[in-house]
């Protein structure tokens, strides 16, 4: 399957264009809820730190999240990753690669409470669309190489098993 490209800016306002990145290797793209996630927060870090074997291997990651700006910034803080973060404001990107999802009232009321995710105001509406955490490997071809799309947000792709992959 060949994978939806898209053009964007990250949070250091430099212009990501998927066809174009794809010219100098693989893409790992990271779709992750936000800063509010711990599971998402450690998934982040633990990502960092396979950074350089991914590197190695001539692909780069990039990581997707509905959260504005700002947010952003706390997750860099908390997670202290180097990598591309995009802020996905129209979740266009969460759209085309079918991780979008609204989560049941009492699961959402979890999310705000609980974990004070506050979704209605670090995202770009009111919706409260987070993503389904998922990791997509696209080959330099284009081609979706690998997917971990699991419904149990505790489940994550490990480095090795990206770096298999790879």
């Amino acid at each position: 399957m060949i994978a939806t490209s898209f053009k964007t800016i990250d949070h250091n306002g430099n212009k990501i264009k998927l066809k174009k990145i794809l010219k100098k290797g693989p893409v790992v793209i990271i779709f992750y809820r936000g800063q509010w996630c711990p599971i998402c927060n450690k998934h982040l870090a633990k990502l960092q730190d396979g950074l350089e074997a991914v590197r190695a291997k001539g692909a780069q990651i990039i990581a997707v999240t509905p959260e504005k700006q700002e947010n952003i910034d706390k997750t860099l803080v908390k997670t202290n990753i180097t990598f591309p973060v995009i802020y996905d404001e129209n979740y266009s990107i969460m759209r085309a690669y079918h991780v979008d999802f609204i989560p049941k009232k009492k699961t959402t009321l979890l999310y705000n409470t609980v974990l004070n995710a506050n979704l209605k105001n670090i995202q770009s509406d009111d919706s409260q669309t987070p993503p389904m955490p998922a990791t997509y490997i696209i080959g330099t071809d284009g081609k979706i190489k690998y997917v971990h799309f699991d419904p149990d947000y505790k489940n994550r792709a490990i480095i090795e098993e990206i770096l298999k992959n790879l």
